[in-house]
């Protein structure tokens, strides 16, 4: 359901805006300070620095290459985490349309399908949370793919 949401197609193109704009020019500042330390104590002007402030800069340098090494890393984790502050809303309002159907229609107990390894045929309430929430179902989504299986009392 939650893909379904024209909230969710937006979040494309915001997480790209949040690359571009906060870790790109992260990552080129990283990699102007590791040049610039770099030929501080690279060069023959180098001899102007005392032996501690070298020394100084050369775990400074250590320190920025580690970061540049493992940017794709820090660059996955920043982008999952801003992925889920984004979906965070759209999750909530989904569950609360869940919840008002299942209220609304009387079941106990909704079960995600693609949880359970051995289920009884159920009742498909997606068409109902589409409704819900607005939302026209793609044809393909009708036949039961990504559903909830719901189950009453007693089954």
């Amino acid at each position: 359901m939650v893909v379904l949401l024209p909230e969710t197609k937006k979040i494309d193109s915001l997480l790209q805006r949040f690359q571009a704009d906060s870790l790109n020019p992260q990552f080129a500042y990283l990699v102007q300070e590791y040049n610039r330390k770099d030929s501080m104590v690279n060069t023959k002007d180098s001899v102007k620095l005392s032996p501690v402030v070298r020394g100084q800069i050369r775990q400074e340098l250590e320190s920025i290459a580690y970061q540049i090494q493992n940017w794709q890393a820090f660059v996955q984790q920043a982008m999952q985490n801003k992925q889920e502050q984004f979906l965070a809303p759209i999750y909530r309002k989904v569950l609360e349309a869940i919840n008002t159907v299942a209220k609304e229609t009387g079941y106990t107990y909704v079960y995600n399908k693609e949880a359970l390894l051995v289920a009884p045929t159920g009742d498909d309430i997606l068409p109902l949370v589409a409704k819900k929430l607005n939302v026209k179902l793609p044809v393909n989504a009708q036949s039961g793919t990504g559903t909830k299986l719901p189950v009453k009392p007693g089954n």
